[in-house]
């Protein structure tokens, strides 16, 4: 008896204790039944990395919108306003005097705009390239938000088939103190008749044994609790709302298993990592290429006005002089603009271009580690529905030798140990056989997280 579920009881604890979550609530709060789908629905509404995920995604959104801007006009406008020294056109005419004093009583006021107009006509891949990256980078985005949804999701399962998993463990246990107690009333029974067959040591092993059970029903209680509160955490929910599984039992879908190639050949096709390498590397080619694009010229077309009137100062109408404060002029021009520099250029490229070689590297870690993760949890499937059936023939034996037992224990002509043997081999099996339906299920959403499956997030 001493090692009745223990195995089942004791990976069911350390899944739900490693979630951290503290128990929360009173008595007198809302409850919501849901099922598995309302659950992860609500999760992925309420998750917090979700919310982060769509803050990246608007930031890259927000540079591919930076990016295209780059293909329109830039203006530049800059306004003064200050004191400027008067000044007549006498001063220059007809011959331009040098010697003409400053004196602060001819000090007056100006005010200028200057507007200059640049439309980029051709980079070299400066605009594009950047534009392909950012627009690869919100695909990038796109599936990172997936992949959070995706593991919400698998989390949410844990947890509600570990409550579903706590409370198979308690109708197991409550099943053992029922044969428990009525061994006890037999025992006490033959004791009070003089049977030859009562032991008073008998009495003694089944209050041990129901001692141990007792215990493990509490801990199977405290299971159920605090997966139903990492449950209620993951949800979201409000302090003055709890939550139940709808789910009634633990049981097996009657379903086979998934072809193993065709399953790795679908992760292979929409595994939200695989379209993350695939937009990220063809982001960082275009970065490649932008950077690279720095070694050319940029050309333009440019336009420009200027205009700056003072008081007490007179027009100058003449090409060759220009006057810093009192003018008025404009045009348009072709323009090229050149960057050089030494080395610089070229170490933007090779940084560039060592983050695309990181990415290929990485890459081919997914290649071998992602299908090696489906095969994992496939075989995991395949094991786990191989001892659902062997644990419960296992059990089911059980339960017909200690119905044997008991009977042979009736006529006087059996040993009581036979009885509790039978009943801790049957409670053993019995709770082994929920645990592999438990592991069943958990390696199918293993299985589907790995296939990219849970398709329950929109990517916008």
């Amino acid at each position: 008896m001493k090692t009745l579920a223990r195995a089942a009881l004791t990976a069911f604890f350390l899944n739900v204790l490693m979630a951290g979550t503290t128990l929360a609530g009173s008595p007198g709060h809302t409850t919501l039944v849901l099922d598995l789908d309302s659950c992860i629905s609500t999760a992925l509404q309420a998750a917090p990395e979700i919310g982060e995920a769509q803050a990246d995604l608007a930031l890259t959104s927000s540079k591919l919108d930076e990016a295209k801007a780059y293909r329109y006009p830039q203006i530049n406008v800059m306004s003064l306003f200050g004191p400027a020294p008067g000044a007549k056109r006498e001063d220059i005419s007809p011959t331009i005097n040098t010697n003409k004093s400053f004196s602060i009583r001819d000090l007056t006021w100006f005010a200028s705009t200057d507007l200059v107009i640049t439309q980029p006509l051709w980079t070299f891949g400066k605009i594009s390239e950047n534009m392909k990256a950012a627009t690869h980078g919100t695909e990038v985005d796109k599936s990172k938000k997936q992949q959070k949804g995706n593991e919400v999701a698998l989390e949410v399962k844990k947890y509600y088939y570990s409550v579903l998993l706590a409370r198979e463990m308690q109708t197991v246990l409550a099943e053992l103190q029922l044969y428990m107690l009525q061994g006890k009333k037999k025992i006490q029974e033959l004791i009070d008749n003089e049977s030859d067959s009562g032991d008073p040591m008998d009495l003694y092993k089944i209050d041990a044994y129901s001692g141990e059970i007792n215990k493990y029903m509490e801990e199977a209680l405290k299971g159920e609790r605090l997966a139903t509160a990492a449950l209620k955490a993951r949800l979201g929910l409000a302090d003055n709302v709890d939550v139940t599984v709808a789910t009634e039992r633990l049981e097996l879908p009657d379903e086979s298993l998934p072809d193993l190639n065709s399953a790795i050949e679908k992760a292979r096709f929409q595994r939200p990592e695989f379209k993350q390498l695939k937009e990220g590397m063809a982001a960082r080619t275009a970065l490649v290429e932008a950077a690279k694009a720095n070694y050319y010229p940029d050309i333009f077309l440019a336009g420009m006005a200027s205009w700056a009137y003072a008081d007490n100062r007179d027009r100058i109408k003449n090409p060759y002089i220009t006057d810093t404060f009192k003018h008025a002029y404009g045009g348009v021009a072709l323009g090229l603009k050149w960057h050089l520099d030494f080395g610089i250029t070229a170490a933007k490229v090779a940084a560039e271009q060592a983050q695309l070689n990181r990415l290929e590297s990485t890459k081919m870690y997914a290649d071998n580690y992602i299908p090696l993760q489906a095969k994992k949890a496939w075989l995991e499937m395949q094991e786990a529905q191989k001892n659902v059936s062997i644990t419960q023939n296992a059990y089911q034996s059980a339960k017909k030798w200690g119905a044997a037992a008991l009977a042979n224990f009736d006529f006087g002509i059996g040993n009581p140990r036979d009885v509790f043997d039978a009943v801790g081999i049957y409670g053993k099996m019995k709770a082994a056989h929920y645990q592999s339906i438990f592991d069943y299920k958990m390696a199918k959403a293993n299985l589907e997280y790995a296939l990219g499956d849970h398709q329950t997030i929109s990517p916008k």
